[in-house]
Protein backbone atom coordinates (compact mmCIF):
# COMPACT_ATOMS: atom_id res chain seq x y z
CA UNK A 1 0.00 0.00 0.00
CA UNK A 2 2.86 2.33 0.85
CA UNK A 3 4.46 1.71 -2.57
CA UNK A 4 1.17 2.46 -4.31
CA UNK A 5 0.90 5.79 -2.47
CA UNK A 6 4.48 6.68 -3.46
CA UNK A 7 3.83 5.80 -7.11
CA UNK A 8 0.64 7.87 -7.14
CA UNK A 9 2.52 10.79 -5.59
CA UNK A 10 5.22 10.57 -8.27
CA UNK A 11 2.58 10.48 -11.02
CA UNK A 12 0.62 13.47 -9.70
CA UNK A 13 3.84 15.35 -8.98
CA UNK A 14 4.90 15.29 -12.64
CA UNK A 15 1.60 16.39 -14.21
CA UNK A 16 -0.17 19.73 -14.39
CA UNK A 17 -3.77 20.33 -15.39
CA UNK A 18 -5.91 17.76 -17.17
CA UNK A 19 -3.87 15.11 -18.96
CA UNK A 20 -4.80 11.82 -20.59
CA UNK A 21 -3.35 8.72 -18.86
CA UNK A 22 -1.40 7.61 -21.94
CA UNK A 23 0.29 11.02 -22.11
CA UNK A 24 1.85 10.87 -18.64
CA UNK A 25 4.96 8.89 -19.64
CA UNK A 26 7.08 10.05 -22.56
CA UNK A 27 7.43 7.33 -25.18
CA UNK A 28 10.50 8.87 -26.85
CA UNK A 29 13.49 9.59 -24.65
CA UNK A 30 16.92 11.15 -25.14
CA UNK A 31 17.86 8.24 -27.43
CA UNK A 32 15.34 9.49 -29.96
CA UNK A 33 16.87 12.96 -29.54
CA UNK A 34 20.30 11.54 -30.41
CA UNK A 35 19.04 9.80 -33.52
CA UNK A 36 18.08 12.90 -35.60
CA UNK A 37 21.05 14.74 -34.10
CA UNK A 38 23.56 12.17 -35.33
CA UNK A 39 21.95 11.72 -38.75
CA UNK A 40 22.00 15.50 -39.13
CA UNK A 41 25.74 15.56 -38.49
CA UNK A 42 26.17 12.91 -41.21
CA UNK A 43 24.17 14.84 -43.80
CA UNK A 44 25.84 18.15 -43.00
CA UNK A 45 29.37 16.73 -43.14
CA UNK A 46 28.69 15.12 -46.53
CA UNK A 47 27.23 18.32 -47.95
CA UNK A 48 30.36 20.19 -46.86
CA UNK A 49 32.44 17.60 -48.72
CA UNK A 50 30.30 18.10 -51.82
CA UNK A 51 31.26 21.79 -51.93
CA UNK A 52 34.74 20.85 -53.09
CA UNK A 53 33.89 17.88 -55.30
CA UNK A 54 30.75 19.15 -57.05
CA UNK A 55 30.68 22.94 -56.66
CA UNK A 56 34.45 23.47 -57.06
CA UNK A 57 34.86 25.36 -53.78
CA UNK A 58 38.56 24.54 -53.68
CA UNK A 59 39.11 26.55 -50.48
CA UNK A 60 37.57 23.74 -48.39
CA UNK A 61 39.71 21.01 -49.97
CA UNK A 62 41.77 20.48 -46.76
CA UNK A 63 38.58 19.20 -45.09
CA UNK A 64 37.23 17.11 -47.98
CA UNK A 65 38.51 13.70 -46.86
CA UNK A 66 37.91 14.60 -43.24
CA UNK A 67 34.28 15.40 -44.04
CA UNK A 68 33.77 12.03 -45.72
CA UNK A 69 35.35 10.09 -42.85
CA UNK A 70 33.36 12.11 -40.32
CA UNK A 71 30.13 11.33 -42.15
CA UNK A 72 31.01 7.62 -42.26
CA UNK A 73 31.94 7.51 -38.56
CA UNK A 74 28.67 9.04 -37.42
CA UNK A 75 26.59 7.10 -39.94
CA UNK A 76 27.86 3.80 -38.52
CA UNK A 77 26.49 4.85 -35.11
CA UNK A 78 23.27 6.50 -36.32
CA UNK A 79 21.01 3.48 -35.78
CA UNK A 80 22.34 2.52 -32.32
CA UNK A 81 19.99 4.90 -30.42
CA UNK A 82 16.99 3.50 -32.28
CA UNK A 83 17.96 -0.11 -31.58
CA UNK A 84 18.62 0.56 -27.90
CA UNK A 85 15.22 2.17 -27.62
CA UNK A 86 13.44 -0.90 -29.03
CA UNK A 87 12.21 -3.63 -26.69
CA UNK A 88 13.20 -6.25 -29.26
CA UNK A 89 15.97 -4.65 -31.35
CA UNK A 90 16.54 -7.82 -33.38
CA UNK A 91 13.19 -7.26 -35.05
CA UNK A 92 14.57 -4.14 -36.74
CA UNK A 93 15.96 -6.39 -39.48
CA UNK A 94 12.42 -7.36 -40.47
CA UNK A 95 12.08 -4.11 -42.39
CA UNK A 96 14.48 -5.64 -44.91
CA UNK A 97 12.99 -9.14 -44.86
CA UNK A 98 9.38 -7.97 -45.11
CA UNK A 99 9.56 -4.48 -46.60
CA UNK A 100 6.57 -2.15 -46.44
CA UNK A 101 7.08 0.88 -48.65
CA UNK A 102 4.23 2.71 -46.95
CA UNK A 103 6.21 2.78 -43.70
CA UNK A 104 8.51 5.79 -43.24
CA UNK A 105 10.78 3.79 -40.91
CA UNK A 106 11.05 0.94 -43.42
CA UNK A 107 11.95 3.36 -46.19
CA UNK A 108 14.62 4.81 -43.93
CA UNK A 109 16.21 1.37 -43.64
CA UNK A 110 16.68 1.22 -47.40
CA UNK A 111 17.85 4.83 -47.61
CA UNK A 112 20.36 4.12 -44.84
CA UNK A 113 21.78 1.06 -46.62
CA UNK A 114 21.87 2.91 -49.94
CA UNK A 115 23.66 5.89 -48.45
CA UNK A 116 26.14 3.78 -46.49
CA UNK A 117 26.98 1.03 -48.99
CA UNK A 118 26.52 2.75 -52.34
CA UNK A 119 27.22 6.42 -51.76
CA UNK A 120 29.57 6.97 -48.86
CA UNK A 121 31.73 3.84 -48.99
CA UNK A 122 32.09 4.02 -52.77
CA UNK A 123 33.08 7.68 -52.74
CA UNK A 124 35.67 7.06 -50.02
CA UNK A 125 37.03 4.08 -51.94
CA UNK A 126 37.45 6.01 -55.20
CA UNK A 127 39.03 8.90 -53.30
CA UNK A 128 41.57 6.65 -51.56
CA UNK A 129 42.15 4.04 -54.31
CA UNK A 130 45.42 5.61 -55.45
CA UNK A 131 46.59 5.76 -51.83
CA UNK A 132 45.64 2.13 -51.28
CA UNK A 133 47.85 1.07 -54.19
CA UNK A 134 50.78 3.22 -53.05
CA UNK A 135 50.49 2.12 -49.41
CA UNK A 136 50.26 -1.53 -50.43
CA UNK A 137 53.65 -1.08 -52.11
CA UNK A 138 55.28 1.00 -49.37
CA UNK A 139 54.04 -0.71 -46.21
CA UNK A 140 55.25 -4.04 -44.88
CA UNK A 141 53.70 -6.96 -43.08
CA UNK A 142 50.02 -6.96 -42.22
CA UNK A 143 49.53 -3.34 -43.29
CA UNK A 144 50.75 -4.22 -46.77
CA UNK A 145 48.17 -7.02 -46.97
CA UNK A 146 45.47 -4.81 -45.48
CA UNK A 147 45.88 -2.05 -48.06
CA UNK A 148 46.21 -4.64 -50.81
CA UNK A 149 42.80 -6.00 -49.85
CA UNK A 150 41.33 -2.51 -49.75
CA UNK A 151 42.61 -1.82 -53.26
CA UNK A 152 40.47 -4.78 -54.46
CA UNK A 153 43.18 -5.73 -56.93
CA UNK A 154 42.85 -2.47 -58.89
CA UNK A 155 46.48 -1.37 -59.02
CA UNK A 156 46.23 0.81 -62.14
CA UNK A 157 47.06 4.36 -61.07
CA UNK A 158 47.81 5.79 -64.48
CA UNK A 159 46.65 9.30 -65.33
CA UNK A 160 43.66 8.06 -67.33
CA UNK A 161 42.63 5.69 -64.53
CA UNK A 162 42.79 8.45 -61.93
CA UNK A 163 40.76 10.77 -64.16
CA UNK A 164 38.12 8.05 -64.41
CA UNK A 165 38.15 7.65 -60.62
CA UNK A 166 37.59 11.38 -60.26
CA UNK A 167 34.65 11.38 -62.69
CA UNK A 168 33.01 8.41 -60.99
CA UNK A 169 33.60 9.96 -57.58
CA UNK A 170 32.03 13.22 -58.70
CA UNK A 171 29.02 11.35 -60.09
CA UNK A 172 28.58 9.50 -56.79
CA UNK A 173 28.78 12.80 -54.89
CA UNK A 174 26.08 14.29 -57.09
CA UNK A 175 23.87 11.31 -56.27
CA UNK A 176 24.88 11.57 -52.63
CA UNK A 177 23.63 15.14 -52.15
CA UNK A 178 19.90 14.29 -52.56
CA UNK A 179 20.55 11.02 -50.71
CA UNK A 180 21.96 12.93 -47.74
CA UNK A 181 19.01 15.31 -47.82
CA UNK A 182 16.60 12.38 -47.99
CA UNK A 183 18.40 10.58 -45.17
CA UNK A 184 17.80 13.40 -42.72
CA UNK A 185 14.81 15.12 -44.29
CA UNK A 186 12.70 12.03 -43.72
CA UNK A 187 13.16 12.50 -39.94
CA UNK A 188 11.48 15.87 -40.19
CA UNK A 189 8.91 14.23 -42.46
CA UNK A 190 8.02 11.72 -39.73
CA UNK A 191 7.47 14.45 -37.15
CA UNK A 192 5.72 16.78 -39.58
CA UNK A 193 3.28 14.10 -40.71
CA UNK A 194 1.99 13.42 -37.17
CA UNK A 195 -1.10 15.61 -37.42
CA UNK A 196 -2.27 14.70 -33.91
CA UNK A 197 0.61 16.69 -32.42
CA UNK A 198 0.39 20.43 -33.22
CA UNK A 199 4.00 21.01 -32.05
CA UNK A 200 5.26 18.72 -34.82
CA UNK A 201 2.62 19.03 -37.51
CA UNK A 202 4.22 21.56 -39.83
CA UNK A 203 5.03 21.34 -43.52
CA UNK A 204 8.26 23.24 -42.80
CA UNK A 205 9.55 20.58 -40.41
CA UNK A 206 11.46 18.50 -43.04
CA UNK A 207 13.07 21.63 -44.51
CA UNK A 208 14.04 22.94 -41.07
CA UNK A 209 15.62 19.59 -40.22
CA UNK A 210 17.62 19.60 -43.46
CA UNK A 211 19.10 23.06 -42.96
CA UNK A 212 19.77 22.47 -39.28
CA UNK A 213 21.61 19.32 -40.36
CA UNK A 214 23.78 21.37 -42.70
CA UNK A 215 24.55 23.78 -39.87
CA UNK A 216 25.47 21.06 -37.36
CA UNK A 217 27.54 19.01 -39.85
CA UNK A 218 29.55 22.01 -41.04
CA UNK A 219 30.17 23.12 -37.45
CA UNK A 220 31.29 19.61 -36.50
CA UNK A 221 33.83 19.34 -39.33
CA UNK A 222 35.14 22.81 -38.49
CA UNK A 223 35.62 21.78 -34.86
CA UNK A 224 37.28 18.47 -35.74
CA UNK A 225 39.58 20.14 -38.27
CA UNK A 226 40.76 22.65 -35.68
CA UNK A 227 41.25 20.00 -32.99
CA UNK A 228 43.19 17.67 -35.31
CA UNK A 229 45.40 20.51 -36.49
CA UNK A 230 46.13 21.42 -32.88
CA UNK A 231 46.86 17.78 -31.90
CA UNK A 232 49.16 17.28 -34.90
CA UNK A 233 50.75 20.69 -34.30
CA UNK A 234 50.12 21.70 -37.88
CA UNK A 235 49.08 25.19 -39.05
CA UNK A 236 45.41 25.74 -39.81
CA UNK A 237 44.55 26.82 -43.33
CA UNK A 238 42.83 30.12 -42.53
CA UNK A 239 41.41 30.46 -46.06
CA UNK A 240 39.74 27.08 -45.59
CA UNK A 241 38.50 28.01 -42.12
CA UNK A 242 37.14 31.36 -43.29
CA UNK A 243 35.31 29.68 -46.17
CA UNK A 244 33.76 27.07 -43.89
CA UNK A 245 32.74 29.83 -41.48
CA UNK A 246 31.14 31.75 -44.33
CA UNK A 247 29.05 28.78 -45.48
CA UNK A 248 28.15 27.99 -41.88
CA UNK A 249 26.85 31.54 -41.50
CA UNK A 250 24.80 31.29 -44.70
CA UNK A 251 23.24 27.98 -43.68
CA UNK A 252 22.59 29.32 -40.18
CA UNK A 253 20.76 32.39 -41.46
CA UNK A 254 18.52 30.26 -43.69
CA UNK A 255 17.87 27.78 -40.88
CA UNK A 256 17.00 30.51 -38.37
CA UNK A 257 14.79 32.26 -40.93
CA UNK A 258 12.83 29.06 -41.55
CA UNK A 259 12.38 28.41 -37.84
CA UNK A 260 11.26 32.02 -37.35
CA UNK A 261 8.83 31.67 -40.26
CA UNK A 262 7.39 28.53 -38.70
CA UNK A 263 6.94 30.34 -35.38
CA UNK A 264 5.36 33.38 -37.05
CA UNK A 265 2.99 31.10 -38.93
CA UNK A 266 1.92 29.45 -35.67
CA UNK A 267 1.38 32.87 -34.06
CA UNK A 268 -0.68 34.08 -37.01
CA UNK A 269 -2.71 30.89 -37.30
CA UNK A 270 -3.43 30.79 -33.53
CA UNK A 271 -5.60 27.65 -33.67
CA UNK A 272 -7.05 25.84 -30.66
CA UNK A 273 -3.60 24.49 -29.70
CA UNK A 274 -1.96 27.92 -29.60
CA UNK A 275 -2.61 28.59 -25.92
CA UNK A 276 -1.05 25.33 -24.73
CA UNK A 277 1.95 25.76 -27.07
CA UNK A 278 2.46 29.30 -25.79
CA UNK A 279 2.44 28.01 -22.21
CA UNK A 280 4.86 25.26 -23.23
CA UNK A 281 7.34 27.71 -24.79
CA UNK A 282 7.12 30.18 -21.92
CA UNK A 283 7.23 27.47 -19.26
CA UNK A 284 8.80 24.03 -19.55
CA UNK A 285 10.78 24.83 -22.71
CA UNK A 286 11.76 28.38 -21.84
CA UNK A 287 15.37 27.55 -20.91
CA UNK A 288 16.06 24.96 -23.63
CA UNK A 289 14.23 26.89 -26.36
CA UNK A 290 14.82 30.59 -25.80
CA UNK A 291 17.99 30.55 -23.71
CA UNK A 292 19.98 27.58 -25.05
CA UNK A 293 18.67 27.08 -28.59
CA UNK A 294 17.90 30.63 -29.70
CA UNK A 295 20.12 32.93 -27.62
CA UNK A 296 23.18 30.77 -26.94
CA UNK A 297 23.08 28.27 -29.79
CA UNK A 298 21.77 30.42 -32.65
CA UNK A 299 21.99 34.18 -32.22
CA UNK A 300 25.41 34.16 -30.56
CA UNK A 301 27.12 32.07 -33.31
CA UNK A 302 25.41 34.11 -36.04
CA UNK A 303 26.61 37.37 -34.48
CA UNK A 304 30.15 36.04 -33.97
CA UNK A 305 30.38 34.62 -37.51
CA UNK A 306 28.85 37.80 -38.93
CA UNK A 307 31.41 39.99 -37.18
CA UNK A 308 34.22 37.93 -38.71
CA UNK A 309 32.83 38.76 -42.16
CA UNK A 310 32.79 42.50 -41.41
CA UNK A 311 35.81 43.11 -39.17
CA UNK A 312 39.45 42.19 -39.76
CA UNK A 313 40.75 40.24 -36.77
CA UNK A 314 44.10 38.53 -36.26
CA UNK A 315 44.15 34.79 -36.87
CA UNK A 316 44.59 33.86 -33.19
CA UNK A 317 41.37 35.56 -32.06
CA UNK A 318 39.63 34.38 -35.23
CA UNK A 319 40.42 30.74 -34.44
CA UNK A 320 39.03 31.15 -30.93
CA UNK A 321 35.83 32.67 -32.29
CA UNK A 322 35.42 29.84 -34.81
CA UNK A 323 36.01 27.28 -32.04
CA UNK A 324 33.44 28.89 -29.73
CA UNK A 325 30.95 29.31 -32.59
CA UNK A 326 31.19 25.64 -33.60
CA UNK A 327 30.71 24.44 -30.01
CA UNK A 328 27.73 26.73 -29.43
CA UNK A 329 26.24 25.68 -32.76
CA UNK A 330 26.41 21.99 -31.88
CA UNK A 331 24.82 22.76 -28.51
CA UNK A 332 22.08 24.81 -30.13
CA UNK A 333 21.18 22.15 -32.70
CA UNK A 334 21.09 19.50 -29.97
CA UNK A 335 18.73 21.76 -28.00
CA UNK A 336 16.59 22.10 -31.13
CA UNK A 337 16.33 18.31 -31.43
CA UNK A 338 15.53 18.10 -27.72
CA UNK A 339 12.79 20.72 -27.96
CA UNK A 340 11.22 18.97 -30.93
CA UNK A 341 11.34 15.38 -29.64
CA UNK A 342 10.88 15.87 -25.89
CA UNK A 343 9.00 19.16 -26.06
CA UNK A 344 6.38 17.68 -28.37
CA UNK A 345 5.52 15.10 -25.72
CA UNK A 346 5.29 17.39 -22.69
CA UNK A 347 1.71 18.49 -23.33
CA UNK A 348 -1.33 16.24 -23.43
CA UNK A 349 -3.54 15.75 -26.46
CA UNK A 350 -6.28 17.18 -24.28
CA UNK A 351 -4.48 20.52 -24.78
CA UNK A 352 -5.22 21.26 -21.12
CA UNK A 353 -2.30 19.74 -19.23
CA UNK A 354 1.44 19.01 -19.10
CA UNK A 355 3.67 16.20 -18.00
CA UNK A 356 7.38 16.19 -17.11
CA UNK A 357 10.47 14.34 -18.29
CA UNK A 358 13.21 13.41 -15.85
CA UNK A 359 16.46 12.44 -17.53
CA UNK A 360 18.08 9.59 -15.65
CA UNK A 361 21.84 9.21 -15.38
CA UNK A 362 22.05 5.42 -15.33
CA UNK A 363 19.92 3.12 -17.44
CA UNK A 364 19.41 2.01 -21.01
CA UNK A 365 18.00 5.42 -21.91
CA UNK A 366 20.02 7.50 -19.48
CA UNK A 367 22.56 10.28 -19.83
CA UNK A 368 25.57 7.98 -19.35
CA UNK A 369 24.64 5.64 -22.21
CA UNK A 370 23.84 8.63 -24.42
CA UNK A 371 27.27 10.13 -23.76
CA UNK A 372 28.92 6.82 -24.67
CA UNK A 373 26.94 6.70 -27.93
CA UNK A 374 28.20 10.19 -28.82
CA UNK A 375 31.77 9.07 -28.09
CA UNK A 376 31.50 6.03 -30.40
CA UNK A 377 31.78 7.97 -33.68
CA UNK A 378 34.70 9.96 -32.27
CA UNK A 379 36.50 6.69 -31.52
CA UNK A 380 35.65 5.31 -34.96
CA UNK A 381 36.88 8.50 -36.63
CA UNK A 382 40.16 8.29 -34.70
CA UNK A 383 40.70 4.73 -35.94
CA UNK A 384 39.78 5.68 -39.51
CA UNK A 385 42.20 8.60 -39.50
CA UNK A 386 44.99 6.26 -38.42
CA UNK A 387 44.18 3.92 -41.30
CA UNK A 388 43.12 6.53 -43.86
CA UNK A 389 44.99 9.81 -43.22
CA UNK A 390 42.91 12.79 -44.30
CA UNK A 391 45.83 15.11 -44.93
CA UNK A 392 48.51 15.44 -47.62
CA UNK A 393 51.87 13.75 -47.21
CA UNK A 394 53.62 17.08 -47.15
CA UNK A 395 51.58 18.00 -44.08
CA UNK A 396 52.13 14.71 -42.28
CA UNK A 397 53.82 14.91 -38.93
Amino acid sequence: MHEVVINLYEVFHKIQGYIYPNDIELHWSILIVLYPYITGLVAGAFILASLERVFDVTQVKPTYKLSLLTALSFLLVATIPLNLHLTQPQRAFEIFATPHLTSAMAVFGFVYIWYLMVVLLLEIWFEYRKDFVIWSQEKKGILKLFYKILSLGCDNISENALKLDDKIGKFITIIGIPSAILLHGYVGFIFGSIKANPWWSSSLMPVIFIFSAMVSGIALVMLIYMVISWVRKMPIDMICLDTIGKYLLYAFIIDFSLESLDLIHRLYEADESFSVLALLMSGKLYITLFIIQICIGTLTPIILLGLLQLIKINSGIKKSIYLISSLLTLLGIFAMRWNVVVGGQLFSKSLKGFTSYKLEFIGKEGLFISAIILLFPVLILTILLCILPAWDKKNSA
